[in-house]
């Protein structure tokens, strides 16, 4: 069974720091590409960023370019989302997701299973 966990989210001033981590079990990280969506009260769900499985090759939102690092540890089965200088516009729900395939695309429909949210405050 496919089960996704993340965690790491919390308060945070505007400008600061939070590490998200997504730990998965029950599928291997080597085949699927691994995604992080957000998703702010009354919006849609937005795709932040990708990982691709073999070379690792990254993906990412322009809203979170040069702020954002994803990055993944195949030997704990776990995904990371390093996100820098955080603002107030930086939606407070976010949620890893394995993708259907090794493709990186960052729409929900190409993501077939998702884990529950971890809330990210953005306050001072």
């Amino acid at each position: 069974q496919v089960q996704l966990v993340e965690s790491g989210g919390g308060l945070v001033q505007p400008g600061g720091s939070l590490r998200l981590s997504c730990s998965a079990s029950g599928f291997t990280l080597d085949y699927y590409a691994f995604g992080w969506f957000r998703e702010a009260p009354g919006k849609e769900r937005e795709g932040v960023s990708c990982i691709s499985p073999g070379n690792g090759a990254t993906y990412y939102a322009d809203s979170v370019k040069g702020r954002f690092t994803i990055s993944r540890a195949n030997a704990n089965n776990t995904v990371y989302l390093k996100m820098n200088s955080l603002n107030a516009e930086d939606p407070d729900m976010y949620y890893c997701a394995v993708a259907r395939s090794g493709l990186c695309v960052l729409l929900e429909r190409a993501f077939g299973y998702w884990g529950q949210w971890t809330q990210v405050i953005v306050s001072s």
